[in-house]
């Protein structure tokens, strides 16, 4: 590191790497990978991240080494996060005075030269055997890490690693940590593929509502999976695609809309530069008298849990959004957790798609909810109707405190009201209504 060549056979790609962290103020003896993300934290990263589709094939394809004592499999998202562990548990115990654990943040900027983060840097395979590692609590280490990418896009996903006890035989450890990685990518363009298929069922109607106007369903990669009329467009698009009113390189004047979060687009072509031709479908929200409310989108309808049915009907009643603290209170009390909420909306996020926008946290598009539309009609639709579209309290098992005051809000209008109106009916019907 004092820039004498004679200290030994270092390759360049090392001392290059050695010259980064350098630069960074990475003390090789005084540093350590900091252990940022806390239990919650990545059971969440684990649940949101598309290696949970594939850490079995890692966990499988390294199984024959990960048995023997001295070898540990890793996997981390993109940005160097250690997410997965399997391996022998005294093997795994010898590694965590490395801080080799999950939640341990292995980025070349933080760490220095470690197969993780540098194969991430370089965006390549990369393999750092014992003294290489720019960190000294590595050096009894040898490592094997290859970035896994997203075969439809390209984007790199995160990386697999091997590490392993310097004195660990390494036969081969680079070809098996290739193997998972490619086997694993191999198994998410399978995913895509039938994604793709998913997508071009359950939206051909959608395209087929269009009659005669141009419109195509794309996927995130670019590639055309339904067209109409055939030809109006190539295969794929190699332009990035952006929601709203565009002019494609052909020179089509059209709409873009993303259908779901990181998902497909269709594309609508514009008739007129005022009018949109996208069809969009409203969020209609139920939850009155329901502890298992439901909601229609796109067409479809979803019975939610009633924790989902609580984060949706908050959402609703905060049209300008939420962040997640302020959301996790409303929700779960003062003692929520927004690592806890954050889960929530991830396993919600598959419903919602697009329509769930993120700091902070809102619906997006027309969002009717039956308990908003019946209070907005408070002051101008007739008792008996009110009445007769009040079916009960807002999710009435529900403890949550922003569904608490939602409910108690609506009930107590409505219950003035009818007292107020002296309809003898009226109140019969509420009294029978409330028990």
């Amino acid at each position: 590191m004092a820039g004498d060549r004679r200290a030994g056979n270092i390759r360049d790609v090392v001392r290059a790497s050695w010259a980064r962290a350098g630069k960074m103020g990475i003390h090789p003896d005084s540093s350590q990978a900091p252990v940022i993300l806390d239990e919650d934290a990545v059971a969440t990263k684990r649940r949101e991240h598309v290696f949970s589709q594939v850490w079995p094939i890692f966990r499988d394809t390294a199984r024959s080494m990960t048995r023997e004592p001295g070898n540990i499999l890793f996997a981390s998202d993109e940005n160097g996060y250690l997410l997965w562990i399997s391996g022998e548990k005294h093997s795994v115990r010898a590694a965590e005075r490395a801080h080799l654990v999950t939640g341990a943040l292995w980025n070349e900027s933080v760490v220095g030269t470690s197969a993780v983060g540098t194969a991430l840097a370089l965006d390549r395979p990369f393999q750092v055997f014992g003294a290489e590692h720019y960190l000294s609590v590595a050096t009894s280490f040898i490592c094997a890490a290859v970035p896994v990418r997203d075969p439809m896009t390209g984007k790199t996903l995160g990386t697999i690693d091997l590490t392993s006890d310097i004195r660990t035989p390494q036969a081969a450890v680079l070809s098996l940590v290739l193997t998972a990685a490619r086997l694993a990518e191999a198994h998410l363009r399978e995913e895509a593929l039938r994604e793709q298929v998913r997508m071009q069922q359950r939206y051909i109607d959608r395209l087929s509502r269009l009659g005669n106007t141009k419109s195509a369903l794309i996927s995130p990669d670019g590639t055309v999976i339904a067209l109409n009329p055939p030809g109006w467009l190539p295969r794929r698009m190699d332009v990035p695609l952006v929601e709203g009113p565009a002019i494609l390189p052909g020179g089509q004047a059209v709409h873009i809309e993303r259908l779901t979060i990181g998902g497909p687009m269709v594309i609508v072509e514009r008739t007129t530069t005022d009018v949109e031709t996208v069809p969009r479908q409203s969020l209609n929200f139920n939850g009155l008298g329901l502890d298992r409310p439901w909601l229609s989108i796109d067409g479809y309808t979803h019975k939610l849990s009633t924790r989902h049915g609580e984060i949706l009907a908050v959402l609703a009643a905060h049209p300008g959004g939420l962040h997640a603290e302020d959301l996790a209170r409303e929700v779960y009390g003062p003692n929520g957790k927004p690592v806890t909420v954050r889960a929530e909306l991830a396993r919600l996020r598959k419903v919602l798609g697009y329509r769930l926008s993120s700091d902070p946290y809102r619906l997006t598009g027309d969002v009717h909810a039956d308990f908003l539309a019946l209070e907005h009609e408070m002051s101008s639709a007739s008792l008996a109707e009110l009445l007769d579209r009040y079916s009960g309290p807002l999710l009435p098992r529900s403890t949550s405190p922003g569904v608490v005051k939602l409910r108690q809000r609506l009930h107590e209008r409505l219950r003035v009201k009818v007292q107020h109106s002296g309809d003898a009916d009226a109140i019969a019907r509420w009294a029978s209504l409330i028990g």
